[in-house]
């Protein structure tokens, strides 16, 4: 990692801003400033949900080098390669590239940490 290419950041809480920029309107995203601070190759939000949630969502895949979820908060289950999975507050979940997978519900307090890279990728809905 290059110097220019790479530089310090720092996402304060006192100054987060959450909006609805992300894949899901449900959602609202907090962008940590990772994809700035490394030219695009990862990037971090903290996601938390507006609502509690049942249905609603597409099945989709991403294509990405990485995608980990850190939940800090409540609960949300999705189905991904024939395997329903319920992850709460302290668990994780690292997804792989292409695997085609779908929210089934989440918590109204739901809170979470998405790490990628890089920090845009591909979405692809899947019948």
């Amino acid at each position: 990692m290059s110097a220019d290419s790479s530089r310090f950041s720092v996402s304060y809480a006192k100054d987060a801003v959450f909006a609805p920029q992300g894949l899901w309107s449900h959602f609202e995203y907090r962008n940590l400033g990772i994809a700035e601070a490394t030219g695009g190759r990862f990037g971090a939000h903290v996601i938390r949900a507006k609502e509690a949630r049942e249905g609603g969502f597409k099945r989709h895949k991403h294509e990405l080098d990485f995608q980990m979820i850190y939940i800090l908060r409540g609960w949300f289950k999705i189905e991904a390669g024939g395997e329903v999975i319920t992850a709460k507050a302290g668990d994780s979940v690292c997804q792989p590239s292409g695997v085609a997978h779908v929210t089934i519900a989440c918590s109204d307090d739901l809170e979470l940490i998405e790490i990628t890279s890089p920090a845009e990728f591909p979405t692809i809905d899947v019948a």
